[in-house]
């Protein structure tokens, strides 16, 4: 079935979510506010390793495709994840990881592991 024109919209917007969570630093920093209400700029470098530069582009990324939404408060600016339900995503996506991962027999079985250590993710509330 051919895509209808009139849902192309919808499905660019979409595209373009996914586009914001296309960086491994991105996902990073969107299972860190999964897992809080909410984070200042300053734990995200200090969490992320990143200069202040790279973190600001990044933030800018999740910012322009909805997924934070950030609060200045006096000189610190706070993160937090736009809808509670990009945890669910996130969580979502780390079960499909897993599940592909150990599909792959043996040729897997390290980065199986080292994928069930990843820090938790929150879920929606």
């Amino acid at each position: 079935m051919p895509l209808d024109q009139s849902q192309r919209p919808l499905y660019e917007v979409k595209a373009a979510m996914f586009k914001g969570l296309a960086h491994p630093v991105r996902i990073r920093i969107l299972e860190m506010l999964s897992t809080t209400p909410e984070v200042s700029v300053t734990e995200l470098r200090e969490e992320t390793g990143l200069e202040q530069a790279h973190l600001s582009q990044h933030l800018a990324v999740l910012r322009t495709h909805r997924l934070v939404d950030s609060e200045r408060r006096a000189s610190h600016v706070y993160y937090r994840l736009a809808d509670r339900r990009v945890a669910d995503l996130l969580s979502a996506a780390r079960s499909l990881l897993l599940g592909m991962l150990s599909r792959d027999g043996e040729d897997a079985a390290e980065r199986l592991a080292e994928a069930k250590s990843l820090p938790t993710i929150g879920s929606a509330r």
